[in-house]
């Protein structure tokens, strides 16, 4: 039996690591995959991050594990496939058979950027292709990107692009925006930016580096190519929550439904970095959610002890 069982070993749960060890618990992180670190070991390069500007995602990945380490955290690698809620007592049951128990549970098992699937975008992640604007806009100041979706986010990614970029260009497959209508005009507005109606992305093309992609018309099926030094993708994001949505309550997206606090609608279970409904998902913002998750997580053992 454990204090507290951490679900992923992204910054937030690694964070979350680092802050329950301090606060003397008895500690487990089961991590899916047998790295540390998260999304962030497939960023070749972190520049916003408080201290730490132009430092590789690797890096930053290693060195947030070795901190947990030092701390003295204890590391399981298997694939969570349930986890069940009898009031004091957690249990997390794994893919391999395993299972464990704890008074407490701290959920990071983040999100992931829905993918085009198409050709080069794996090959280029990373290398031109980006999926956070905010991350990666200022590598790309003063030349020519693309940004592929409709929605809120992409907007917003394209508005805040054409700030740094000569020219922006929003590829959507319809001839219409599901954005809100305040942030349609605030990228008409932007005098660099430009929409490419009816287009779908068939290919990122280059040689070494990242040239253009390739689009097709969805009206008429003409193909063509459009040069940029870089392509946003924001199609949206995948809460990574199925193992325990039928025991903490999502929103329609399936992200966990939890304030700053980061508690769970359910007592000692808690949601950290980008899983949880917020604003930001950022690794700052993940941090923080870890160390937010354990001071709750700790006041709810303390509460739980004092009324034995």
């Amino acid at each position: 039996m454990y204090d507290l069982i951490i679900i992923g070993s992204g910054p937030a749960g690694l964070s979350a690591a680092v802050y329950g060890k301090r606060a003397g618990l008895d500690l487990l992180v089961i991590e899916e995959k047998p790295m540390s670190g998260g999304q962030v070991l497939n960023t070749s390069e972190v520049d916003n991050y408080l201290g730490l500007p132009g430092i590789g995602g690797f890096d930053m990945g290693m060195k947030f594990r070795e901190h947990a380490d030092a701390a003295g955290a204890l590391f399981r690698t298997a694939s969570v496939t349930e986890i069940q809620d009898d009031g004091a007592v957690k249990t997390v049951r794994t893919g391999d058979g395993g299972s464990y128990e704890a008074r407490a549970l701290i959920l990071a098992t983040g999100a992931e950027h829905r993918m085009l699937g198409v050709p080069g975008e794996e090959k280029f992640r990373g290398r031109g292709v980006s999926y956070c604007a905010t991350c990666d806009g200022a590598f790309f100041r003063g030349k020519k990107v693309a940004v592929v979706g409709g929605g809120d986010v992409a907007v917003e990614d394209a508005v805040y692009l054409s700030r740094m970029c000569e020219k922006v260009f929003l590829i959507h497959r319809r001839d219409s925006l599901r954005a809100a209508k305040g942030l349609q005009d605030k990228l008409a507005a932007c005098e660099n930016a430009e929409i490419l109606w009816n287009r779908t992305v068939q290919e990122i093309c280059g040689d070494g580096l990242m040239e253009g992609v390739k689009l097709r018309d969805t009206a008429t099926q003409a193909e063509e190519e459009l040069a940029v030094d870089g392509v946003f993708i924001a199609v949206g994001m995948h809460p990574n929550t199925e193992a325990f949505r039928n025991v903490v309550p999502c929103d329609e997206q399936g992200y966990v439904i939890a304030g700053e606090d980061c508690a769970a609608r359910a007592s000692g279970i808690y949601a950290a970095g980008d899983i949880r409904t917020k604003q930001v998902r950022q690794i700052v913002t993940a941090v923080s959610d870890g160390a937010c998750a354990v001071a709750s997580a700790e006041r709810y053992l303390t509460e739980k002890c004092c009324e034995k």
